[in-house]
């Protein structure tokens, strides 16, 4: 795992979100205090618990990236949930327990991936004997019969171990053939393991994600395995039999606590439109409660014990960064008891017209950037005037004003609408050289932009 200060955190963050200092700042401090923890006496460490955050702010702004990104940063298991889609438990429906059961899927998913790069090598030089061996089937040596006098047993041990060293020397020469891609070509006949395991459907209620019964072992131990021979080029069995070697060589009870080690000290679950659980109870109608899910929320954030298929996982140290706009609520309307489990709270702010001139151009994955890499692969240069991103920053700005306030996301709009014709027209363009100016994105958008009835149905 790598290390980074805050300050190194927020220069990476900057190179793909552009603003928001306040919430780098507080995801960076939060970062570092992780390995500041891990650091200081084992007595005093499991009392350090992690400073939750909520990030308040419009869609659009930037509130998944910053998570996202920093779990990169950070290689950590990282999981985004939407609070909207649990449930109180009693009803049909997702409950909140299931996002620890899928933060686990992921970090066993990661370090499993981290041991297989490990055993790579070995696995590779498993895979191409596997392969030599149905090139060139190991042919057993001829042993001399009981009766054979002792002239005819030396002759052909000599003969033994003369075609020995000449299949080893033919073994040693297809082996250079292989590496070198000169086989690759040939067709050769794989057995590969059939999976027969019957579908089985499961209706999941709020309960039934707790069994503690893995379905496809089970079925798989219950049915006999069966093999199945298929003809594949020399190239693409060398890929799977890479992959069932690797496979065989991962001690998966080490990947697996492992995993529960990594998720439960470094996980990082980002929960989105925690808004939407914060109001109030209606008074009229059944309804899913809100408060339910919050309460239920409660003991995750807390700290509690989950069980699942990989074993019981502690959630005292997961990070949890929340976010939500808070038009209609506000972070108050939480239960006090949730409120008190995330005691950072951070506003991000609404992009402007220079915010959109930046990232249109600033970031290491600026949409200018991506367009043109795209219609690179038709060999067409765009050529966009600082005019031209300017005009398009200024619209976007417009359109958010006038309409729904999405954020950035308005760019992603105007960019394709600005494009739609190029795109269309790519590959039978003769002018390969296009310059976007301030004429040309006016032309393109100018009817939609005068128009407000149609702005709000098209941008």
């Amino acid at each position: 795992m790598q290390t980074f200060t805050p300050r190194e955190i927020v220069s990476e963050l900057d190179r793909y979100i552009v603003g928001q200092d306040k919430a780098k700042r507080a995801v960076a401090i939060a970062l570092r205090n992780r390995w500041r923890r891990m650091r200081v006496p084992e007595d005093l460490r499991d009392e350090i618990a992690p400073k939750n955050i909520i990030m308040i702010g419009p869609t659009g702004v930037g509130k998944t990236e910053i998570a996202r990104r920093l779990a990169k940063l950070a290689q950590a298991p990282f999981l985004k949930v939407e609070a909207s889609k649990f449930t109180e438990v009693g009803y049909v429906g997702r409950d909140v327990e299931s996002m620890i059961r899928d933060l686990m899927e992921l970090a066993v998913s990661m370090v499993k991936e981290e041991e297989v790069s490990k055993v790579q090598v070995k696995a590779q030089e498993l895979a191409e004997e596997r392969i030599l061996d149905i090139l060139l089937p190991r042919g057993k040596a001829a042993s001399p019969p009981a009766d054979a006098s002792d002239g005819d047993r030396e002759a052909i041990e000599t003969t033994a171990v003369a075609e020995a060293e000449s299949q080893k020397n033919t073994r040693e020469k297809l082996k250079k053939l292989l590496r070198e891609g000169k086989l690759n070509e040939r067709l050769v006949e794989l057995e590969t393991r059939e999976k027969n395991i019957p579908m089985v459907e499961i209706f999941s209620g709020s309960g039934m994600e707790e069994m503690d019964i893995n379905i496809k072992d089970m079925f798989g131990n219950l049915f006999p395995k069966r093999t199945k021979r298929k003809k594949v080029k020399v190239s693409e069995a060398l890929t799977i039999l890479v992959q069932e070697e690797a496979q065989r060589l991962v001690d998966m009870d080490k990947v697996v606590t492992m995993a529960v080690e990594r998720a439960e000290v470094s996980g990082i679950i980002f929960i989105d439109e925690i808004d939407k659980i914060a109001g109030r109870e209606t008074s009229h109608g059944p309804d899913v409660s809100r408060e339910g899910v919050q309460r239920d929320i409660l003991p995750i954030v807390e700290g509690s014990s989950v069980n699942t298929k990989y074993g019981i996982v502690r959630t005292d140290h997961i990070l949890f960064i929340a976010a939500g706009a808070f038009h209609v609520s506000k972070p108050s309307d939480l239960i006090p008891e949730l409120q008190g489990r995330f005691p950072l709270r951070v506003e991000l702010e609404p992009l402007n017209k220079e915010h959109f001139v930046r990232i249109l151009t600033e970031p290491k994955n600026a949409l200018i950037i991506q367009y043109r890499a795209l219609m690179k692969t038709e060999s067409i240069d765009l050529d966009f005037t600082e005019d031209a991103i300017r005009e398009i920053a200024e619209m976007a700005a417009v359109v958010n004003s006038r309409s729904e306030n999405i954020g950035a996301r308005r760019l992603h709009t105007i960019m394709e609408r600005l494009l739609d014709e190029i795109s269309f027209t790519a590959p039978e363009l003769t002018t390969k050289d296009i310059k976007i100016d301030r004429d040309y994105v006016q032309e393109r958008l100018k009817d939609i932009i005068e128009d407000q009835d149609l702005s709000r149905f098209i941008l």
